[in-house]
C-alpha cells in the first residue's frame, strides 16, 4: 500500500487533550551507552546527561519487568514499545527476549502490542535476524548513504568506517524477511546529494525512508561543521519529493507521508507536527521518564516506574507544561500561513541553537521552501484518495 493511501486507514482524528494519554514509550535498555564514536553525536557525552556519572546504564530484569506488566496495564488494548539508545541492542538479545516473555504474560486477551528497534545494526547477528522476524519486529537501520557518505561521520571506537558492517547486517535482515526502514542523519556528508542518497537506498531495494537532519551548534550558537542549514534541508527535501512523486505508490518517505496524514485531518505520526508534545515519553534504563528523547535532562524528569504509576506520570504538572511549551508564540508563526501544519516547529530546535525556547524552529526556512513546493500536488492526492477537500 502506498503512502498516501495509507492514509485512509491509518492515524486518528481525536484531538490532543490536555492531559492526554500516552500513547508509546521510546525506552533505552542500554541508555545513551554506544559501540559507535560517531563524529556528530550529540547524546552521550552532553553536559546535561543525568547518568554520565553512573557505573552501569543496563535495564535490569526487575525493572523491564515492571515496566511491561505496568504499560500493558495502563496503555491496554493497544501497546507500543519503541527501543532506541545510545544502541539498544547493547542490552542483549536475552534482554529482548525477555522483555517479550513478559508481554505474553502479562498481556491480555485482545491486546494488540507491537515493538520497534532503532539501531546501527552492528550487532545484528542470524540469531538477532531470527528473533526479529518471529515476533514481527520493526528494526530501523541507521545508514547515511553509500561507503564515502556514511563513514565520513559513523566510526567505531578504533576510527574505522562501519558501512560495510551495516551492509552485512542489512542484507542479513533482508534474508531473514525481517521488517525494517531506514533512518538516514543529514549532514554535510549527504545532504548536497539528494539524487545519489536516493538512488543508493532504491538500489538495496528499500521502500521506507526516514530523514533526519542534524542541527548541533557550539556553546556560543555558532553551526558545527557536520551539521547543515535550514536551505540545504529544504533544497535536499524538494529534490527527494520530485525522485519520490514517480514512486509514490510504492516508495514512503515519512516526511511527506506525514504531510499527508496533516492535510487528509490526521494525527501525523511526526510529533514535531503535533500542536502539543505529550504523544510519548522516554523511558531509560533505571525507570526514569522524560517527555522527549531531545530533552533527558534533570529539570524535565517526569518520575520513575517504580515509584508512580502511569496515570500519575500522565497527569503530572511538568508533563503539562512541557507540552504547552510547544506553543511558545513567535511573532513570524502568527502570521504564517503553515502554522496550522508545523504548530511552531519542534521545541529542541527552537531551543537549541541559542537556549531559547521562543526562536523559531531553526529549520523554519526548511518547511516553508517545502510546503510551498509540496502541497499543491499532494493536496490534489489527497482529495481524489478521500473524496473532500484537503486540511487548508
Amino acid at each position: 500500500m502506498s503512502s498516501l493511501t495509507q492514509i485512509q486507514t491509518s492515524g486518528s482524528t481525536t484531538p490532543l487533550l490536555p492531559s492526554g494519554r500516552i500513547s508509546s514509550l521510546l525506552i533505552k535498555p542500554a541508555s545513551a551507552l554506544c559501540n559507535l564514536d560517531c563524529q556528530y553525536c550529540f547524546y552521550l557525552d552532553r553536559e546535561l546527561d543525568p547518568y554520565k556519572e553512573a557505573s552501569k546504564r543496563r535495564m535490569s530484569n526487575e525493572t523491564l519487568r515492571k515496566l511491561v506488566e505496568s504499560f500493558l496495564f495502563y496503555s491496554y488494548p493497544h501497546s507500543t514499545f519503541a527501543f532506541q539508545g545510545g544502541e539498544p541492542t547493547l542490552a542483549g538479545l536475552p534482554f529482548f527476549e525477555k522483555l517479550v516473555e513478559y508481554q505474553k504474560r502479562y498481556g491480555r486477551n485482545g491486546q494488540a502490542v507491537s515493538n520497534a528497534l532503532q539501531t546501527n545494526a552492528i550487532l545484528l547477528d542470524d540469531a538477532w535476524c531470527r528473533f526479529l522476524r518471529s515476533y514481527h519486529w520493526l528494526v530501523g537501520a541507521s545508514i547515511d548513504g553509500d561507503e564515502q557518505m556514511h563513514d565520513t561521520y559513523r566510526k567505531n571506537r578504533g576510527g574505522e568506517g562501519t558501512w560495510r558492517k551495516v551492509m552485512a547486517s542489512i542484507e542479513r535482515m533482508a534474508k531473514h524477511r525481517v521488517d525494517f526502514n531506514i533512518l538516514c542523519v543529514l549532514s554535510e556528508a549527504n545532504v548536497e546529494h539528494p539524487k545519489d542518497v536516493y538512488r543508493f537506498f532504491r538500489s538495496l531495494g528499500v521502500e521506507y525512508m526516514q530523514f533526519i537532519p542534524l542541527a548541533e551548534f557550539t556553546p556560543s550558537g555558532e553551526r558545527q561543521p557536520y551539521a547543515i542549514t535550514a536551505e540545504q534541508y529544504g533544497r535536499f527535501l524538494i529534490e527527494i519529493f520530485d525522485l519520490w512523486w514517480p514512486e509514490r505508490q510504492r516508495v514512503r518517505i515519512r516526511f511527506f507521508d506525514n504531510l499527508a496524514e496533516a492535510l487528509a485531518g490526521y494525527m501525523p505520526g511526526n510529533c514535531t507536527m503535533h500542536e502539543r508534545c505529550d504523544s510519548y515519553v522516554v523511558v531509560e534504563y533505571n525507570g526514569d521518564v522524560y517527555p522527549c528523547d531531545f530533552f533527558v535532562e534533570p529539570r524535565w524528569k517526569l518520575g520513575n516506574i517504580h515509584q508512580q504509576t502511569w496515570s500519575q506520570i500522565t497527569k503530572a504538572e511538568l508533563r503539562s507544561r512541557f507540552a504547552h511549551n510547544k506553543a511558545i508564540p513567535h511573532s513570524e508563526c502568527l502570521a504564517c500561513e503553515f502554522l496550522p501544519l508545523c504548530h511552531h516547529g519542534c521545541p529542541s530546535f527552537r531551543e537549541k541553537q541559542r537556549g531559547n525556547p521562543g526562536d523559531l524552529d531553526y529549520f523554519c526556512q526548511t518547511y516553508k521552501m517545502v510546503y510551498k513546493h509540496c502541497l499543491p500536488s499532494l493536496r490534489e492526492e489527497v482529495a481524489t484518495i478521500t473524496g473532500k477537500p484537503a486540511v487548508k
